[in-house]
C-alpha cells in the first residue's frame, strides 16, 4: 500500500537516536542513547543478517542539544553577610593559575555541488560524517561536525551545493545553505580545481555573502592533485582578486594542504568558551548518519534518477542491543522505482542493505542488524508535508525560492 509521512517531524529528526561522541583510544564509538519511532505500513522487508529478529527493547532518550553560548552560572558569586555576621576578609587577587583563553566559532563551507565540501568536513573532523560519492548534489541537509582542540573548538557546517533550485527539495537545500551563512563566524568557499569558476557562480557567492559580510572570508582550490600546478595557481589568483583574503591549494581527499588551512581557520575563530562537550564530534543524532549511509549506498548501487528520488528515514535505533537494531524506511516516488530498488527476488534491496550495513558497522564499531523497507511516497520532493515530515528545513512562504 502506498502512503505518506504525515504529522509532525518524523522521530528520526527529533533529536533522538544518540549523539555521536569521539571514541576513547582503542575503543568503539560512544553513542548517547536514542529512541524508537513510529511504524509505516505497506513496505517490502529485507532482514540482512539472517538471524532472528532481536527482541524489542525500549532505549532511553538522551541526545544532547547544544546551545550557542555559555549557560549562566552562579559559581563564584559573592553572598552578602546576614545581620550580625561578619563577611570574609577581601582578597586582592585570586590565587592559583588562570584558565587558558579559548576560541570557539562556526565555520560554514560554501561551494557548488561536488566541490569537495563533504570530503573536507570529514578530513577536518577525522570521521566520515558527510556522505561522499563521485556524483554531484548528494548533500541534501546541513551536516554539523565539531573539531575540538586543547584551546579551540570549531563547529563546521557542511551545506548543500549552491545551485538554481528546480523543486521544493532544492529550495530547501538553498535555504539551508543561506541559514548556515548567517550563523557563520568564518566563511570558506571551496572551488573544484578541475572545473574552474564562472562569473555566474561568483555573482551567486557574492549575493549570499551579503547575508554575513563582516566575517572573515577565505577561498580554497580543491582537487589540486588532479590539475596542473600552473592552472591551480592561476585559479587561486583569480579567486584572491575577486574575493580578497587568502586562497589555499588543497586536496581534501589526500589531505594535501589541509593542515595549513586548518591552522589559519582556527586562528580566525573568535575568543569564547566551548559550545559543545570536548568528546562530541557531530550535532546530528547517530540515526541521521545511519540514514545517510543507506542513501550513500543507493548512490553507489543505482543509476539514473533513482538515487535522487530516494530518501531514508530511520524509524528505530536500539543501540542497547547486540547487534544494534536499526529499522529504516527507504522512500521513493514511483512504483517503478520501488520495483528497481527491491529487484528481482529481493536481490536489489538485499544488496543495498548489505552495503549500507557494512558502512554502519564500520562507523559504529559494532555489529548491526538492519531491517530495511521500501515505501512509495508520491512526489515527496515537491510536497511541503512530506519534506517537513522527513525533517527538511523549508524556506518561509514569503520567500518560496529560498533566495537570500
Amino acid at each position: 500500500m502506498d502512503g505518506s509521512f504525515r504529522g509532525e517531524a518524523h522521530p528520526a529528526f527529533q533529536g533522538k537516536g544518540g549523539a555521536l561522541l569521539r571514541p576513547a583510544p582503542g575503543g568503539e564509538k560512544k553513542v548517547a542513547p536514542g529512541g524508537a519511532g513510529k511504524n509505516l505500513s505497506g513496505m517490502d522487508r529485507s532482514d540482512l543478517l539472517g538471524n532472528e529478529r532481536p527482541a524489542p527493547a525500549v532505549a532511553p532518550e538522551g541526545a544532547r542539544h547544544g546551545a550557542r553560548g555559555p549557560s549562566p552560572s552562579l559559581e563564584g558569586a559573592a553572598r552578602a553577610p546576614v545581620s550580625g555576621e561578619e563577611g570574609p576578609a577581601a582578597s586582592p587577587t585570586r590565587e592559583g593559575p588562570q584558565p587558558a583563553p579559548t576560541r570557539c566559532g562556526y565555520l560554514t563551507l560554501l561551494g557548488r555541488p561536488n566541490a569537495g565540501k563533504s570530503t573536507l568536513l570529514n578530513a577536518l573532523v577525522g570521521e566520515p560524517l558527510s556522505i561522499v560519492t563521485p556524483r554531484a548534489q548528494t548533500t541534501w541537509r546541513r551536516v554539523t561536525g565539531v573539531l575540538t582542540l586543547p584551546d579551540a573548538q570549531m563547529v563546521i557546517l557542511d551545506t548543500p551545493g549552491l545551485l538554481t533550485p528546480r523543486d521544493l527539495l532544492q529550495r530547501s537545500m538553498l535555504h539551508s545553505a543561506v541559514e548556515a551563512v548567517r550563523e557563520a563566524d568564518i566563511l570558506l568557499l571551496l572551488v573544484d580545481g578541475t572545473k574552474g569558476f564562472t562569473e555566474g557562480e561568483a555573482q551567486r557567492v557574492e549575493a549570499i555573502r551579503k547575508e554575513n559580510s563582516q566575517v572573515p572570508f577565505l577561498t580554497a582550490v580543491n582537487k589540486v592533485d588532479r590539475v596542473p600546478t600552473e592552472a591551480a595557481l592561476h585559479l587561486a589568483g583569480l579567486l584572491r582578486q575577486r574575493f580578497g583574503g587568502n586562497c589555499y591549494l588543497i586536496s581534501a581527499l589526500r589531505g594535501d594542504g589541509v593542515e595549513a588551512l586548518r591552522k589559519e581557520l582556527v586562528g580566525l575563530l573568535p575568543p569564547g568558551p566551548f559550545l559543545f562537550p570536548a568528546d562530541e564530534i557531530a550535532r546530528e543524532p547517530v540515526r541521521f548518519f545511519v540514514g545517510e549511509f543507506v542513501r550513500e549506498s543507493a548512490f553507489e548501487l543505482f543509476r539514473e534518477e533513482i538515487p535522487y528520488s530516494l530518501y531514508c528515514v530511520v524509524e528505530e535505533f536500539r543501540e542497547a542491543q547486540d547487534p544494534v537494531y536499526v529499522r529504516a524506511v527507504v522512500a521513493v516516488e514511483r512504483r517503478s522505482q520501488k520495483r528497481i530498488v527491491v529487484g528481482k527476488g529481493g536481490e536489489g534491496i538485499k544488496e543495498l542493505g548489505s552495503r549500507a550495513r557494512r558502512r554502519i558497522e564500520a562507523f559504529l564499531g559494532r555489529r548491526v542488524y538492519l531491517d530495511l523497507w521500501v515505501k512509495v511516497v508520491p512526489n515527496w520532493r515537491r510536497k511541503t508535508q512530506h519534506l517537513r515530515a522527513m525533517g527538511f528545513p523549508l524556506p518561509p512562504p514569503s520567500n518560496p525560492a529560498g533566495k537570500p
